[in-house]
């Protein structure tokens, strides 16, 4: 497994976006993000770093690999 970066929740929600996810709903501290097709849908928690086993989370239900995503982000 590669080794995940500290990120913010804005970096993730940038990258999940450059992955072609949109911002479907946000209900406190919690946005939802959901992309067509292949249908996935992830929930990105607010905090100013999101936890790097939370960020393994919503890329493994993002369906894509860490490598993918970690090009994605910045």
């Amino acid at each position: 497994m590669s080794k995940l970066p500290a990120i913010s929740d804005d970096d993730v929600v940038r990258a999940l976006e450059r992955l072609g996810f949109r911002r479907a709903r946000q209900r406190g501290s919690h946005v939802s993000m959901v992309r067509d097709d292949p249908f996935a849908a992830v929930t990105v928690p607010m905090h100013k770093e999101v936890a790097r086993g939370t960020l393994r989370s919503i890329i493994r239900t993002a369906g894509v690999s860490v490598e993918e995503f970690v090009t994605h982000v910045r």
